[in-house]
């Protein structure tokens, strides 16, 4: 087995931390729960403000009386399971 040096490996840069995504009016977005720290699907983005985002609740249409910071929303994703 070769022994492999690592000193001539190149310095990997350390990550920049990501962009936030801005996500549009109209986007399908999950809301970061304050009790658990978990993720609520069923809303959409009503607008974008420079506070953040403005959302409707999808099952009743109801507008939400918060504005959202980008941290605590997120694209709503699909779930990749199947139940038979």
């Amino acid at each position: 087995m070769a022994v492999t040096h690592l000193a001539d490996t190149p310095a990997v840069e350390p990550c920049a931390s990501p962009r936030p995504t801005v996500l549009d009016a109209g986007s399908k977005v999950e809301v970061r729960r304050r009790l658990d720290d978990k993720w609520a699907r069923g809303f959409e983005i009503l607008s974008v403000t420079d506070a953040g985002y403005r959302l409707r609740r999808m099952s009743d249409g109801v507008e939400i009386p918060a504005t959202f910071p980008s941290a605590d929303i997120r694209k709503e994703r699909k779930r990749d399971y199947w139940w038979y």
